[in-house]
């Protein structure tokens, strides 16, 4: 067994672009190598057009690379045959809950993944009460998708996944739909999924708090690598991301703002308790 999840080496991805008749070739992703280890918890930044999301969709063979290759967990995504074994391994949480639900009641909604996997239906019945019960959500078993909240919803979504028993979870902007309240409670379900049960986590989001709690990071733009890291080394470089368009998280740019001001203070603080200690051993 390989300490790899996923390997993408040199992996491009083109489409035709179509602007007033004249088709042009566009890369969306471009010459990427990336490893996500197993059990990481990986996160991937970048702005809107940066490839991140292209890159995610290479991860479960939704998109096969036009040059380069993708191995999940030693499958090529480019054999057909090893597609549905892909996708059993490496799950996908999208952004919109709704999309992604199918039935009327929240334990149909979970068994549908391990039904279409052909699961003897006394092991799916496991599977569904496990799922739900890793994700929060035993209790809303009888309820009825539409009804729940934003987050309760996309933490059904991600105990459908769960119930095909992945070792790896995409989650492409999970709670970019979401209000605060139902983003803490996805974040906490992810971290969750990571740290207890040793899923392997791969997020891409745009919220830097979200980020700040990875064990690494890696920072899209222009449909390639640009940076990678862990947080503590990616946010100090402040300057940096505001180049590539992107925030880091507050606490860290006020940091950086006070040390540009001359006051001695440690630039690798991601979180409000990490900036309290400094500002309180300051003379």
């Amino acid at each position: 067994m390989s300490n790899e999840m996923i390997k993408c080496t040199n992996v491009s991805f083109k489409y035709i672009k179509d602007s007033e008749g004249d088709k042009k070739e566009k890369y969306a992703v471009k010459d990427v190598n990336l490893e996500v280890k197993n059990g990481e918890f990986l996160v991937i930044l970048g702005h809107n057009g940066s490839g991140k999301s292209t890159m995610a969709k290479h991860m479960n063979a939704l998109v096969i690379p036009t040059e380069g290759t993708v191995v999940v967990d030693g499958l090529d995504t480019k054999e057909p045959k090893n597609v549905w074994d892909i996708r059993s391994k490496a799950g996908m949480v999208f952004q919109n809950p709704d999309n992604q639900l199918v039935a009327t009641i929240v334990e149909e909604d979970v068994a549908f993944g391990p039904e279409n996997l052909g699961v003897e239906p006394s092991q799916i019945r496991v599977r569904v009460d496990e799922s739900l019960e890793k994700v929060g959500m035993s209790k809303y078993k009888r309820h009825a998708p539409h009804l729940l909240s934003g987050g309760q919803k996309q933490r059904v979504a991600i105990a459908g996944i769960l119930a095909i028993q992945p070792e790896c979870i995409i989650f492409d902007e999970p709670t970019a739909m979401l209000d605060p309240i139902g983003r803490k409670e996805v974040l906490k379900t992810i971290k969750e999924l990571n740290k207890k049960h040793g899923i392997t986590i791969i997020l891409i989001t745009h919220y830097m708090d979200e980020a700040a709690q990875a064990d690494r990071i890696i920072v899209m733009d222009g449909g390639s690598v640009k940076m990678e890291g862990t947080p503590k080394e990616i946010f100090p470089r402040v300057e940096h991301m505001k180049k590539i368009g992107l925030d880091v998280p507050q606490v860290t740019e006020l940091a950086y703002e006070l040390k540009k001001a001359g006051i001695d203070i440690n630039e690798k603080i991601l979180n409000v308790d990490e900036m309290v200690n400094e500002l309180c051993q300051l003379k």
